[in-house]
């Protein structure tokens, strides 16, 4: 049996060469919390300035979270909310929100997603810019969701004394919603709701 498909073009592939993809793309997504993992790990170089690497940044708002008694979809958000950092630093909280979106309910990505702007409430103001940017979802259903992951998970978590939780106390987590099947209705709600 080939492990490669005989087609140059995609228009020429046979049934059996996307059964064959179908079969390696599901053992590769099933690999997908191995992925995070290691991507988050390497959140712990790069972005130089802060007291805390970005994986120490995401391992507190992840134990915050945990300690606060959010659900697991939550505390795997703050654990993945700026897994993004490393490849797009202008579009992080997107970038995270769609490797998310497949696998939470709504309300989680949409969190994620907009964080980022919620968050620049807490600076926007010292680079001259309006810091109420936040203030054009006021009245979104999840908008005081999104306020209270900034406030109590997310704006607070660069402090090099916190007592994170390691990343290994997640890997069950990450396994757990990221092992699950995507788009699956039982845990994601429409989007863009």
């Amino acid at each position: 049996m080939s492990t490669t498909v005989g087609f140059r073009q995609m228009k020429d592939g046979t049934r059996e060469d996307y059964q064959l993809l179908g079969r390696l793309e599901h053992e590769y997504a099933l690999a997908l919390p191995d992925r995070i993992f290691a991507a988050l790990a390497r959140l712990d170089t790069g972005l130089a300035g802060y007291p805390v690497s970005r994986l120490g940044h995401s391992l507190q708002a992840a134990t915050r979270a945990l300690r606060d008694g959010a659900d697991t979809e939550l505390v795997v958000a703050a654990l993945v909310h700026d897994v993004g950092d490393d490849l797009a630093p202008y579009n992080h909280a997107e970038v995270a929100a769609a490797i998310l979106r497949p696998y939470v309910r709504a309300e989680v990505s949409w969190i994620v997603e907009q964080h980022g702007l919620f968050q620049s409430y807490y600076y926007a103001h010292h680079y001259d810019r309006d810091r109420n940017g936040r203030e054009r979802f006021r009245g979104h259903r999840w908008f005081d969701a999104c306020a209270a992951f900034c406030e109590r998970w997310d704006q607070l978590s660069f402090d090099p004394a916190y007592p994170s939780e390691p990343l290994e106390r997640f890997v069950p987590l990450l396994r757990e919603v990221f092992g699950r099947p995507a788009h699956d209705p039982r845990y994601v709600g429409a989007a863009g709701v």
